[in-house]
């Protein structure tokens, strides 16, 4: 048992709070000390007691979880950290998501991008290649790009399926595929709504390629975000903002919206980090030399700052987030091509 001294919920005296800890290991030799429960005494009387991050009748959990995330791999590899916990891998079966693909050209792999359930206790996993879906834990499957009309031709003229989100009540998600034409499409399955995309909005492609997908807080809207900074809304999602012809040093790789929806972060290959809206700027890897190009940034769901992925599974934490741990220096069978947070779950 541990006691510490702290302001008990807002009404009551300070008291007495006993907290039983766990030790945990963590990857590479990493300890991890994770609060389990907690416990407000005044006077020897029990005003509170939960689970560590839990909300109760009295209000938000006394202490904060370190949130977590989760990295993909080209071979479907899955690798957790923080409190995101692992269910699975498409890299179980080599066929899942194969090196070069009758057609394409995928040294790294084709599963690219990955979606937690709302929960934390499952994940779907895409492949870019064949448009599969491949649910864990407890996310189900609702249906793919596979079985779309999409990928009814040849493999030649099929799409690339870049992205993957859940709906807010993980009975649905949306996929982005990036087609011959350079326009990014999005396919809606489950309670998933389709609001729009590229096609409905260009007749010829844009700058940049479609490479992100991310929905707002609600479900009732989309951002599309290409590689040269470019920003599509669609349904509620608020543009705030883009690198749309600017100059940059590296092309954009993924996007993250704020909780509440009003602003977003992009990141780019080289580590840079754009802002929009009320995202705050909480540094980059700009200007720093890099062992491998970043390919995903990730909220914290817990607090402030965002994780950054590189594609030799190497993680920076930046702007508050606290670093959990990353598979950089460690030999890696595909490299890394995402990052997902955790969702908020308090």
């Amino acid at each position: 048992m541990t006691r510490l001294m702290i302001v008990c919920p807002r009404g009551h005296a300070e008291g007495t709070a006993v907290m039983r800890i766990e030790r945990v290991s963590g990857r590479l030799g990493r300890t991890v000390v994770r609060a389990v429960s907690a416990l407000c005494l005044v006077g020897g009387i029990a005003l509170m007691s939960a689970p560590v991050g839990a909300a109760t009748s009295q209000g938000p959990g006394l202490f904060q979880p370190a949130g977590g995330y989760r990295l993909v791999a080209g071979d479907g590899g899955v690798f957790n950290y923080g409190d995101s916990a692992f269910f699975g891998s498409a890299a179980s079966d080599a066929a899942n998501c194969p090196t070069d693909p009758p057609g394409r050209s995928m040294p790294g792999g084709s599963c690219w991008s990955i979606a937690p359930t709302p929960d934390d206790q499952g994940y779907w996993i895409v492949n870019a290649y064949s448009g599969r879906v491949f649910p864990f834990g407890d996310a189900v499957s609702y249906g793919q790009p596979a079985d779309s009309a999409a990928y009814a031709g040849s493999t030649e003229t099929w799409p690339t399926s870049v992205s993957i989100v859940s709906t807010p009540s993980g009975k649905g998600y949306w996929v982005l595929l990036s087609g011959l034409s350079g326009l990014g499409s999005v396919q809606a399955f489950g309670d998933a709504s389709f609001y729009g995309d590229q096609v409905s909005l260009h007749e010829s492609a844009p700058a940049g390629s479609p490479i992100a997908l991310a929905a707002t807080t609600d479900g009732k809207g989309y951002w599309i975000v290409d590689s040269d900074g470019g920003v599509f809304s669609f349904g509620d999602a608020p543009f705030q903002g883009s690198m749309g012809g600017q100059h940059l040093n590296a092309p954009v790789v993924a996007m993250v919206p704020t909780p509440d929806s009003a602003g977003y972060w992009l990141a780019a290959a080289d580590g840079g980090v754009f802002t929009f809206g009320d995202a705050t700027f909480g540094g980059s890897m700009g200007g720093v030399e890099l062992n491998a190009p970043v390919v995903g940034i990730a909220r914290n769901p817990v607090g402030a700052g965002y994780w950054l992925a590189a594609a030799d599974g190497g993680v920076f934490a930046l702007g508050g987030a606290e670093f959990l741990g990353s598979m950089g220096g460690t030999h890696l069978n595909k490299p890394v091509f995402g990052i997902a947070g955790s969702p908020a779950l308090i």
